[in-house]
């Protein structure tokens, strides 16, 4: 292991790692020497993108299309993973989705969509990753939360649920994982600034979204899909090892206002 590539030799999974945030820490785990498993479900050539500038840094990169909120499709993305690697080291659960609607409009099948992608998913991957992960002498699991897992936030009942179970869930793994040297967290990120918000915000015919949260956000601007890997990235390192079972708050201070807002 050398200081420019501390992950040199390891393997990172990072779930839904076409775009955005998921993207950014496959990049970003790249550039610090990791091999990486970039998982898509339902495009392929961004995926496919991200896998080729993984291979310009000099790394090996597998693309595997797979449905986290499907038992079957995490369990044929684990076996992939083991026959190219052999093992992992470091897991990173980033996909999600969910049905932004309020009370009164969600329907049983949104609930169960969301909670398998955004909270079964990490339980069910955890158990196939723990295994490959003790290969190596141990490793990392961080997951992608949400502020709405203890806020209220507009339409995002059944999000804001699957999040408050995904946190629930990081603690459970980061107790009965530790005795495998398995560290478990999850970082919560306030509104990143990806291309996808910024075709959200372009739609919109009220004020401007990321201009107004980074108005309202102490540090004056919205957090970048490369912060967030960095943050993942520290929390897959040894200076971390002793961080578990918590949520990390990366949203520039935008929370500690909330308050004042209101």
């Amino acid at each position: 292991m050398t200081t420019n590539l501390p992950f040199l030799n390891k393997t990172v999974l990072v779930t839904g790692s076409g775009r955005g945030i998921g993207r950014a820490i496959a990049l970003h785990f790249a550039t610090l020497g990791a091999d990486v498993v970039i998982n898509f479900f339902r495009n392929r050539k961004p995926a496919e993108s991200t896998a080729n500038e993984i291979i310009a840094l000099g790394r090996r990169a597998l693309v595997v299309k797979a449905d986290v909120g499907d038992l079957d499709d995490i369990t044929q993305l684990f076996d992939q993973v083991e026959a190219e690697f052999g093992g992992l080291d470091f897991f990173v659960h980033n996909a999600a989705s969910g049905y932004n609607r309020e009370v009164m409009q969600q329907k049983p099948r949104g609930w169960e969509w969301t909670m398998n992608i955004n909270a079964r998913a990490l339980l069910f991957a955890a158990q196939r990753a723990a295994p490959l992960m003790e290969k190596r002498g141990g490793g990392s699991i961080i997951s992608i939360t949400s502020p709405g897992a203890d806020y209220v936030l507009p339409e995002y009942v059944v999000v804001g649920a699957s999040k408050a179970a995904l946190n629930a869930i990081t603690r459970y793994l980061a107790v009965e994982f530790s005795s495998k040297n398995i560290v478990v967290n999850a970082i919560s990120p306030g509104v990143v600034e990806t291309d996808a918000l910024k075709h959200f915000d372009a739609m919109r015919e009220d004020e401007n979204l990321i201009e107004k949260t980074a108005k309202a956000t102490p540090a004056g601007r919205l957090v970048t899909p490369d912060e967030v890997a960095g943050v993942v990235a520290f929390l897959a390192s040894p200076a971390a090892a002793m961080i578990r079972g918590q949520v990390i708050t990366l949203d520039g201070g935008y929370l500690l206002q909330m308050k004042s807002r209101e």
